[in-house]
């Protein structure tokens, strides 16, 4: 009768051979990973048991914010990671700039109007379009736009880069990636009937991490918030003190109930305006030129006409 093999034998964490004349038990497979000691308390393990982790996006959420009350994760960790978390569930068409709101470019404009439209905006990237302004045939970049200064010969179709068309309905994370892969960084949205609904950029993606994203408008360590443009309008940054807009265009704006003009025109228009929008108040008229975040970060200023008085707000 043989005897019974030790546990540790059983196992395979031997090579002796069980009895004389039988072949040695082979060495433990090298594939298999190691078990690793549990090094938790029992009570860590009993409060495990009894309180799991997060089920839902919503418990995960306030489980990053009793973290960061606990000052286990920074202000700006638990942020992002909400982003991160928040951005799984959101599509194109939510984070997209709607098409009545793009600035697009005429492929048939001449060269003076497309310059100075190019000036006007401030952007790196024009949609051009064909016809009618949903039928968008490529994407161009301002700097190619100089090209036809010095060589008035070229064709303006000929700078144009191809459009990426992107559903409404795509994940944020997919088109991260493929922004990332393709090296786009602007999208054209449609809707299921292939007409073009809205605008998105990998900057408008990544914000929804890592929150507002300093960009071409933004000028760092600037004295003042207001700058002259090309055809000789202004442009007043959101958090512009109204005391200093009333000391630049010698105007009487309510200074007492708001501190800065993007305050007056959200409680003009009863909300925060987007962009293209306008509003007239006290002999001014103010466009958004980029909203970011709930607040308007841009305004072109302008000087109301004599018959146009103080009018109420109106969409652009």
């Amino acid at each position: 009768m043989v005897a019974a093999p030790s546990i540790a034998i059983m196992l395979g964490y031997s090579s002796f051979p069980l009895t004389p004349g039988t072949a040695p038990v082979s060495e433990p497979q090298t594939g298999r990973r190691p078990r690793v000691a549990d090094r938790r308390t029992l009570f860590e393990r009993m409060l495990e048991f009894l309180s799991p982790g997060p089920d839902s996006t919503d418990e995960l959420i306030e489980t990053l914010a009793d973290a960061e009350l606990r000052e286990l994760i920074e202000p700006e960790s638990r942020i992002m990671l909400e982003g991160v978390i928040r951005m799984a569930d959101m599509t194109a068409g939510d984070v997209m700039l709607a098409a009545p709101r793009m600035d697009q470019l005429d492929i048939d404009s001449p060269y003076d109007e497309l310059l100075a439209q190019v000036i006007d905006t401030g952007h790196s990237r024009f949609p051009v379009y064909d016809g009618e302004r949903d039928n968008v045939i490529g994407i161009l970049m301002a700097k190619d736009l100089l090209k036809l200064q010095r060589a008035p010969e070229l064709n303006l179709r000929a700078l144009l880069r191809p459009a990426v068309f992107v559903p409404e309905t795509k994940g944020l994370n997919e088109l991260l990636r493929d922004f990332r892969s393709n090296r786009n960084h602007l999208a054209i949205v449609i809707d299921e009937f292939g007409k073009t609904c809205g605008l998105i950029t990998i900057e408008d993606v990544l914000e929804e991490i890592v929150g507002e994203i300093e960009d071409e408008f933004d000028e760092k360590g600037r004295e003042s918030g207001m700058f002259t443009l090309a055809d000789g309008s202004q442009r007043v940054a959101g958090d512009a003190a109204i005391d200093e807009v009333n000391t630049y265009f010698n105007t009487q704006l309510p200074a007492e109930d708001f501190d800065t003009i993007g305050g007056l025109v959200a409680h003009e228009l009863g909300r925060v305006p987007h962009r293209g929008e306008a509003v007239e108040v006290g002999g001014l008229r103010l466009v958004v030129m980029l909203a970011r975040g709930g607040a308007v970060r841009w305004f072109k200023v302008t000087r109301c006409s004599p018959a146009d008085g103080d009018a109420p707000a109106n969409p652009a």
